[in-house]
């Protein structure tokens, strides 16, 4: 019985797409003294309004000082969040 013959087929050749391009990372060396800044002005806010017993910062936020501190050391983490 004779062979039978086998039909190649193409290799694969990948459809020409598009060049990979170069992506510029920004100089972000001003997020970790930023980020830095703003926890040590939460945690310094927070530690004078309990030192002075609340005459300091502001004495009109009364108990609202500690959120005020709260929000610079939160801002500090989302800060956190563009470091690389």
């Amino acid at each position: 019985m004779p062979k039978s013959r086998i039909r190649k087929k193409a290799d694969y050749t990948p459809p020409a797409g598009k060049q990979a391009t170069n992506i510029k990372l920004t100089n972000r060396s001003w997020v970790a003294p930023v980020m830095l800044a703003l926890f040590l002005i939460g945690l310094v806010w927070i530690v004078l309004f309990y030192v002075t017993d609340g005459s300091l910062p502001i004495e009109d936020l009364r108990n609202w000082n500690i959120v005020v501190g709260f929000g610079f050391i939160a801002a500090g983490f989302a800060v956190s969040t563009q470091w690389k």
